[in-house]
């Protein structure tokens, strides 16, 4: 799979660099070709003679030195694939903000093929806002970002923030290189997140979605070839892929609505949103003011979007839509499967613990039209994601 590959691989400043070489070691392993530029501070963490001896080539650090010029513009055009491992917090904060005062880091703004990120930084770096701002400019310009580890990290701590071992990385290209044209040519429609039901100009009815399950997907979708249509009720995080196309949505209505109109081009519909179930019957022109007796609100059912498509379903199409159980879980969400004429139902139930609303993890069960179930442990969303793409591929017709 990786054989012919050209891949560059970016060391930065990061205690995380000794595992780069175990890296450098499996894809040469898989036929890939591989070239190494370092950061002038990563060459304190880990060797250049390791790194040429294992990648067949010179280590590249300078711009130029007494012999040569280091060219930029040729590497960056070179590769198939850019990976910066570790990504340090450091470098992260230069790549954001179009920094340009190492080899790296030119060859980062001249290339380009894809870029792949690992990031490694102590917990408190990890979640600082400044770290999540600059990690989401990266995400919006199309960076593949892969999930950093849980556990003990230079600092003695214990948390978030370790980079993904050398053969999860290994695993992120193979998976990136197998499945990049897979969708090409299909079209995909996602919807994510909650929606807000106005009871009077200030105040509304919603739930506690986060739309992170919904995006992952979206991103997916996109990132294996897919046209991808992402209806997206309030949230406050950023699509990853820059080519998906955003409709943002307030209500159950406007949702149903955006869904309907593009019923007939879809190859893929993943219903990933909250839908609220009732919608204030009567929306106040003006605030409500607070009184003394009790408020009563009337509430109306709203449309079921996920109902709606299975009415209309093509031949094809394949249909995906979500539960959200507290009980008789099983029997609801195979309930569901049948009732909307859906070909997969992905079961969430907020029973387990570290899934559900506003989590980064989550933990499912497939449903498929044909009996079959899958059960995935907790893992993270943007896993899950790969999963649950990977299922309506298998039963895509």
């Amino acid at each position: 799979m990786l054989a012919g590959k050209k891949i560059i691989i970016g060391i930065s400043g990061s205690i995380a660099a000794y595992k780069t070489p175990l890296i450098v070691r499996e894809l040469i392993k898989a036929g890939a070709e591989v070239r190494v530029i370092m950061t002038p501070a990563s060459v304190d963490f880990v060797s250049k003679l390791t790194l040429s001896t294992l990648s067949k080539n010179v280590v590249l650090v300078d711009l130029f030195d007494d012999q040569s010029w280091a060219n930029h513009v040729e590497l960056g055009r070179w590769a198939d694939l850019m990976l910066i491992a570790p990504l340090s917090c450091n470098t992260l904060s230069k790549m954001a903000y179009g920094q340009c005062d190492n080899l790296l880091l030119s060859v980062f703004l001249s290339a380009v093929c894809p870029i792949m990120v690992a990031p490694a930084m102590d917990e408190d770096m990890w979640h600082h806002s400044s770290t999540k701002r600059n990690l989401d400019t990266l995400i919006q310009n199309g960076t593949i970002v892969l999930d950093v580890g849980y556990g003990e990290l230079a600092s003695g701590l214990i948390g978030e923030g370790r980079m993904s071992e050398p053969l999860e990385i290994v695993d992120a290209i193979q998976h990136f290189f197998k499945t990049a044209n897979q969708l090409k040519g299909k079209k995909a429609l996602v919807t994510a997140g909650p929606t807000y039901e106005a009871i009077d100009p200030v105040r509304f009815i919603g739930n506690h979605s986060s739309g992170k399950m919904g995006y992952a997907i979206a991103d997916d979708l996109a990132n294996r070839g897919a046209e991808v249509t992402l209806v997206s009720g309030p949230v406050s995080i950023k699509f990853k892929n820059k080519t998906i196309n955003l409709i943002p949505v307030q209500t159950a209505e406007e949702m149903y609505a955006t869904c309907m109109n593009n019923s007939s081009s879809y190859d893929i519909a993943v219903m990933a949103a909250a839908v609220a179930d009732y919608t204030p019957t009567v929306v106040a022109d003006q605030k409500i003011k607070k009184k003394d007796s009790e408020l009563t609100i009337t509430f109306k059912k709203t449309k079921d979007i996920l109902a709606g498509l299975g009415e209309i379903k093509l031949n094809g199409q394949v249909l995906v839509g979500f539960a959200l159980e507290t009980e008789n879980e099983s029997v609801n969400a195979k309930k569901k499967l049948k009732e909307k004429n859906a070909d997969l139902i992905v079961l969430n139930s907020l029973q387990d613990e570290g899934a559900g609303f506003g989590h980064n993890t989550n933990k499912v069960t497939m449903f498929f039209q044909n009996g079959t179930e899958t059960e995935i442990g907790l893992k993270s969303k943007s896993g899950l994601a790969k999963d649950i793409v990977n299922a309506i591929i298998e039963i895509m017709p």
